[in-house]
């Protein structure tokens, strides 16, 4: 299943590069359509490295909340490709960071200090994609994409902050 996951994600992704630019957006400028696009995109992206770079032989919490984080991103590009397409809009292709940078190896530390960085690596990420979609939702210029940053930001909000209780707990 997880392999099945990760091909579906890399299709997505190939059919749509996108980097962390919409992310950053310049000073207090609401971002644009394209920017919320991009910076879904490279969040999607983000969570399917998290699958790649979890120990086949690891912790099973850890390969299992990437498996699922993983489908929630390939669901999520799914239905923003849709909006995407619906708008005419192409996101922008560019560097992204690698996932494996911010994450202890697993081999290489003690269970709970890779679990604890596989949370702690997903924090930022979350805070920059929410805030994208919080600016964005003050002027949006897209009904669509609009409602579907207002259902997204719930689900965002849940997952950041049992991340954050996890990663405490740990």
């Amino acid at each position: 299943m997880r392999i099945l996951v990760a091909i579906v994600l890399t299709f997505i992704s190939t059919a749509a590069p996108a980097d962390n630019t919409g992310e950053r957006t310049a000073g207090d400028r609401t971002p644009t359509a394209t920017d919320v696009i991009s910076g879904l995109y490279s969040f999607s992206r983000f969570q399917q490295g998290l699958l790649e770079s979890t120990d086949l032989k690891g912790n099973a919490e850890v390969k299992n909340l990437a498996a699922l984080r993983a489908e929630e991103a390939a669901k999520r590009d799914k239905a923003l490709k849709q909006i995407q397409e619906a708008i005419g809009t192409e996101p922008r292709a560019g560097k992204t960071t690698s996932v494996s940078a911010g994450l202890v190896e697993p081999e290489n530390s003690d269970g709970p200090t890779y679990v604890r960085s596989f949370y702690a690596a997903q924090i930022p990420e979350y805070e920059s994609v929410i805030s994208l979609l919080e600016h964005y939702l003050k002027a949006p210029d897209n009904a669509q994409l609009a409602a579907f940053a207002r259902e997204q930001l719930p689900a965002l909000r849940s997952q950041v902050r049992d991340a954050e209780r996890t990663m405490a707990d740990k």
